[in-house]
């Protein structure tokens, strides 16, 4: 039995087999995820666990150069904008803002879609795996 790290086996199975640029998302509940990408249902009610709990395990236990955003989490919900930077804050961590729609259709290419119960708008993120050797 693993002592640290991610518990999940799933989670912890993707990220042990992601490569230098592959990408996985975590994502509200209503996040749509295509079919042909591998679906991790961590939701169990209305807000548990919650986007920001479930983001900081993951981003503990993988090696992250690049996130997306939706452009309109801006907008429509900036404390959790305010608490993805401060999470990322002094890291050298590359920030791209898409519309939703290219963050829904960019889903389709990631390793898999973590899903939480999150209800707050807006709380997808796209982390893109930075290479964890100089």
């Amino acid at each position: 039995m693993k002592r640290k790290g991610i518990l999940n086996s799933d989670i912890s199975r993707v990220l042990s087999y992601m490569g230098h640029t592959d990408r996985i998302c975590v994502g509200d509940c209503g996040l749509p995820i295509p079919d042909e990408t591998e679906r991790i249902d961590l939701a169990l009610a209305f807000g548990v666990p919650g986007f920001m709990q479930t983001l900081k395990i993951v981003a503990e236990d993988m090696k992250i150069e690049k996130i997306i955003l939706a452009e309109e989490i801006k907008t429509f919900n900036p404390a959790v904008l305010g608490e993805i930077n401060s999470l990322f804050e002094g890291q050298e961590i590359e920030v791209e803002f898409v519309s939703h729609v290219e963050l829904k259709a960019l889903t389709k290419d990631c390793k898999a879609v973590i899903r939480t119960g999150e209800t707050t708008p807006y709380a997808n993120i796209i982390l893109q795996s930075g290479c964890i050797f100089a």
